[in-house]
């Protein structure tokens, strides 16, 4: 179980993150959660291949987390828990330097999540952002 103590370090040290799964929905949580990341003055950049191309909340949609230029820090995984092997293999293919995989709430994949760990990467699962910064940051 991970610790308030960690949650905190790793919103602290967090400056871009790759939102996989985002939505241009409003009423769905990615877009919340998005909005919310960027008014905290994160670098988020939104991943849905439906919307590749598309601008999300001011920002560039990539298809996929090798369509990223440059490093990111965190990725935030708005998916279905089948779909998280796929995405933590690719973003630690992609991304050397990462900190941390955040599973949003309701996704959970504790194989993955032992995959990345085994690499060095923090691991967050079932938890939100949105909740935890206004909790720990404030």
């Amino acid at each position: 179980m991970i610790q308030d103590s960690q949650i905190k370090d790793i919103l602290t040290r967090t400056r871009r993150i790759a939102l996989v799964g985002a939505s241009a929905n409003p009423a769905r949580p990615s877009h919340d959660v998005m909005q919310f990341l960027l008014s905290k003055g994160y670098d988020v950049v939104p991943v849905n291949p439906g919307l590749a191309g598309q601008t999300l909340l001011g920002k560039q949609v990539v298809a996929r987390l090798d369509d990223i230029e440059g490093d990111i820090d965190m990725v935030d995984i708005f998916r279905r828990s089948v779909h998280v092997p796929q995405v933590v293999d690719e973003a630690l293919a992609r991304f050397p330097h990462l900190g941390t995989i955040w599973m949003q709430i309701g996704v959970e994949h504790e194989a993955a999540a032992q995959v990345a760990r085994a690499r060095g990467v923090d691991v967050v699962m079932n938890r939100c952002p949105k909740i935890d910064y206004p909790r720990l940051m404030t």
